[in-house]
């Protein structure tokens, strides 16, 4: 029969097709000893996923920080100074004093140098010389200082001398209280501030007729020691301690100046104790 050949011919040449596509996933057709009613399952699809690293990634490590070689010699030489020292103290050998006598030579030569830079910085910058800052070191610059000082420091006492008086603590018996009183009578027509006199014993003081008897104000102070002279403001009865013993006109001037603009340093207001104060005042 001819169907035979056709059907071989037909057969090979799908044989033909699959060896062409040896890639191809067979189809069910094609297989047909399953039959018509065979069901192939689809392939599973496999979820991609990133492959694990072999091992935990560490955080880069913070670098150390380097110290400068400057810091490390001189820790080095004021190490070596210090033992070399001990040394020559525990065991003074002319060789161990020499030897400390030489590193401290070493060192005295960095100092000076260092101190001859400084110093021409300064020079260089009036914002760093120490000689500007302040009360000055030359002579001539001094004595001006000292004058303009002087004027703002009596301005700033006669502004005081409004409301404020002086209190001076005495004994009649007292040969220093006798020496400091010309002074503040002195110090009293100058700047005009009012020196009230205040007699712990009783006692007279020359210059100061209108002394007045201690009424318990020294004991409340706690004057232990004569002349002894306090800032007071009659009107608040707020009485700050200046000095005890001999003062010159110029330590006055200094201390009552500095009180004034900061008063609150030992001051103690004495309400009960005005009566003195107010009596003395202006």
């Amino acid at each position: 029969m001819k169907v035979i050949p056709a059907l071989c011919a037909l057969l090979v040449a799908v044989a033909s097709s699959f060896a062409a596509e040896p890639s191809a996933p067979l189809r069910y057709w094609a297989d047909n000893w399953r039959g018509w009613h065979f069901y192939e399952d689809p392939e599973p699809e496999f979820e991609h996923r990133a492959p694990l690293p072999s091992r935990l990634a560490l955080p880069p490590s913070k670098p150390v920080p380097t110290r400068r070689a400057e810091l490390i010699e001189f820790e080095r030489l004021q190490k070596a100074l210090e033992e070399t020292r001990h040394i020559a103290v525990m065991r003074p050998t002319e060789a161990n004093v020499r030897r400390y006598m030489e590193l401290e030579s070493q060192v005295v030569s960095r100092a000076s140098t260092f101190a001859d830079m400084a110093q021409r910085i300064a020079w260089a910058s009036p914002e760093l010389d120490p000689s500007l800052q302040g009360r000055p070191v030359n002579a001539k610059a001094l004595e001006v200082f000292d004058q303009f000082q002087m004027a703002q420091r009596s301005e700033s006492i006669g502004a005081l001398g409004r409301d404020h008086v002086l209190l001076f603590f005495f004994r009649g018996d007292c040969p220093y209280c006798h020496a400091f009183a010309p002074t503040l009578q002195a110090f009293q027509a100058r700047y005009g501030i009012r020196v009230v006199a205040v007699s712990v014993d009783g006692g007279p003081m020359p210059g100061f007729a209108d002394a007045r008897r201690d009424n318990g104000i020294s004991r409340t102070l706690q004057v232990s020691q004569v002349p002894a002279v306090y800032l007071a403001q009659p009107f608040t009865g707020v009485i700050t301690p200046i000095g005890f013993g001999v003062l010159s006109e110029a330590q006055l001037l200094e201390r009552i100046a500095i009180v004034g603009t900061a008063p609150s340093i030992g001051a103690a207001p004495l309400a009960g104790q005005q009566a003195v104060v107010n009596r003395g005042a202006p």
